[in-house]
């Protein structure tokens, strides 16, 4: 698939989606850019702002499977991964899959679980594979997680380990509707007269992957490489942050660039592809200072401040 249907592809996706999610194609956008690169989401707002609507909407809009994992505290391994049961009528004992075992997963306030339920997950958001009473499995691809937590209720949650956050390639916001927006979504709930909702297939698995696999054709200029890898090496050094980006964060500006520019239907990145994906691949990856958290600085914040201090390259 070369890079034009790409663009085209992902835009009648997008115009699916839009008959069912008012006044978000942005973040729309932030997610097919993940889903390009193979990446996984981490969605941090509160309830009620079309979080589950959109990973639904999105499964049936990409023609793929979607399950959805309600994170609670005694949730267990075994209730993602799946287990081992007893068949009665031949006397053996079968695998019985987990919810993980899916094209598209909704992790419901992941934050809920307890970190030996949350490691099963990371297991198949890293290796793409789970493992169950000693038995790996592979899953199928294409494998997106959509994870969900609410940044306001933190009492009875386990917050994740800065391994399980750095797993996820951006972390995004959805927020509130405009006035104009949610009196429009009240429109379309009244037209519809139910709370069901459809969007049509656009794509298949194998078109999927065949989307996916395009963006490995998007051309990344020597510069723009170090481009990338500059501002990162100064979220490192930044005065205010105590730990910067790994390389892994230089690894999802490039793979989040790259699928911005196969989404406007460009075969190479530019600066502003990069400046435009840095605070959803970075932000969450950083660990500031204990003063200045106190103060009220935020990580976005940091990210933004590092890119007006990075030259930007000239790139023929």
């Amino acid at each position: 698939m070369n890079l034009a249907a790409v663009a085209e592809t992902c835009s009648q996706l997008q115009d699916a989606l839009e008959r069912v999610i008012v006044g978000k194609r942005h973040i729309l956008e932030r997610i097919l850019w993940a889903m390009l690169s193979e990446g996984h989401v981490l969605i941090e707002d509160v309830p009620g702002v079309a979080k589950t609507l959109i990973a639904k909407s999105f499964a049936a809009g990409l023609g793929l499977t979607f399950r959805r994992v309600q994170f609670t505290p005694d949730l267990l391994p075994a209730d993602i991964t799946g287990t081992h049961v007893f068949d009665r009528p031949t006397g053996e004992f079968r695998v019985r899959r987990g919810p993980v075992f899916t094209n598209v997963l909704l992790a419901d306030e992941i934050n809920r679980a307890p970190p030996k339920t949350q490691s099963a997950l990371l297991e198949a958001m890293q290796e793409q594979q789970a493992t169950i009473e000693g038995e790996t499995f592979r899953l199928e691809r294409p494998f997106f997680v959509m994870a969900t937590q609410n940044p306001i209720e933190l009492e009875g949650t386990y917050p994740l380990p800065e391994a399980q956050v750095d797993r996820f390639l951006m972390r995004t916001e959805v927020g509130y509707p405009s006035r104009d927006e949610e009196v429009e979504i009240l429109r379309r709930r009244r037209l519809r007269r139910t709370d069901d909702t459809f969007v049509p297939p656009v794509t298949t698995r194998e078109q999927v992957r065949e989307l996916q696999a395009a963006v490995e054709d998007v051309h990344l200029d020597p510069a723009i490489e170090a481009y990338i890898v500059e501002i990162v090496a100064s979220t490192r050094t930044h005065s205010q942050v105590e730990i910067g980006a790994s390389p892994r964060g230089s690894l999802a500006l490039l793979k989040l660039s790259r699928a911005r520019a196969a989404l406007a239907g460009r075969d190479f990145v530019t600066p502003d592809d990069v400046k435009a994906v840095a605070i959803p691949a970075l932000a969450h990856r950083l660990i500031l200072k204990p003063d200045p958290w106190i103060r009220g600085v935020r990580t976005p914040g940091i990210v933004a401040d590092v890119l007006n201090r990075t030259a930007v390259p000239k790139v023929p």
